[in-house]
């Protein structure tokens, strides 16, 4: 029987302590890469509610502007109709009438 030769033996250490490098540094990398995503997604959140936020205040705007250009009346006053206190044709008729 003869047994590995320390060459051998110093090779495979050596290959096995290459491999674990590499394994270690692909997993840092990884993380790094997780960390800088998770940074990207804060930012387009971010810019998300600032969008949000604009649109909000535009609405709010355009609802105020709305609001104080609306024409206003009491219902006391009734409803608009349209002829403002004339009668119309057919009622005059009527009145004519009887």
């Amino acid at each position: 029987m003869r047994s590995a030769s320390p060459q051998t033996t110093r090779g495979a250490a050596a290959m096995r302590l290459m491999a674990l490098i590499a394994c270690v540094s692909l997993l840092g990398a990884g993380a790094a890469g997780c960390s800088t995503t998770q940074e990207k997604a804060e930012v387009q959140k971010a810019k998300a509610e600032h969008i949000l936020k604009a649109q909000a205040a535009r609405k709010k705007a355009k609802n105020r502007h709305k609001a104080a250009h609306k024409h206003q009346h009491s219902h006391a006053d009734g409803p608009k109709t349209g002829h403002q206190g004339r009668k119309s044709a057919h009622r005059q008729s009527e009145g004519e009438e009887g």
